[in-house]
């Protein structure tokens, strides 16, 4: 399929800035809902760089996500003109507000989430199992575990 070189080249922007691109599988939409080029041209640019391995392509509910490769940074940087200090956004570390906490060491909490925690399971020793006067009787039962009836000879 035709794709401008304008069209193109926003394409490819758009996919080196971010790391990765997402398309709805709608051929006959107007425009993608990011870049300003139709939907199709999106689509079609990407499953050609799919087939030269540039981008991994992953169908999921009637979307397709692309993803860039190593191989793809490259091709588009040439394709571009993009320096190499510059990464997609995927790339990028996000810098951390604060330190992971440490193994084993666990904050307090704050709520009163096992408040009772110390009553539980808790019993009184004396006044486990049965009463003293408890005394079951089996007398036998119904099926299988019914005493056989003794048959008496006719007469």
């Amino acid at each position: 399929m035709y794709i401008p070189t304008a069209n193109r080249k926003l394409i490819c922007k758009a996919l080196f800035k971010d790391g990765v691109l997402v398309a709805k599988k709608d051929y006959n939409a107007p425009r993608h809902p990011e870049i300003n080029v139709p939907n199709l041209q999106v689509i079609k640019a990407m499953q050609s760089l799919a087939s030269r391995k540039y981008v991994k392509s992953q169908f999921s509910w009637q979307y397709y996500y692309y993803t860039i490769t190593d191989e793809g940074i490259e091709y588009l940087r040439e394709y571009l003109n993009i320096p190499q200090e510059v990464f997609p956004a995927t790339f990028k570390k996000a810098p951390r507000a604060d330190a992971p906490p440490q193994f084993g060491a666990r904050p307090e909490r704050e709520s009163g989430f096992r408040r009772d925690h110390d009553d539980y399971r808790r019993r009184d020793h004396g006044k486990e199992g049965a009463s003293e006067g408890f005394r079951p009787e089996f007398r036998g039962g119904f099926g299988r575990g019914r005493p056989q009836q003794q048959q008496q000879p006719p007469q």
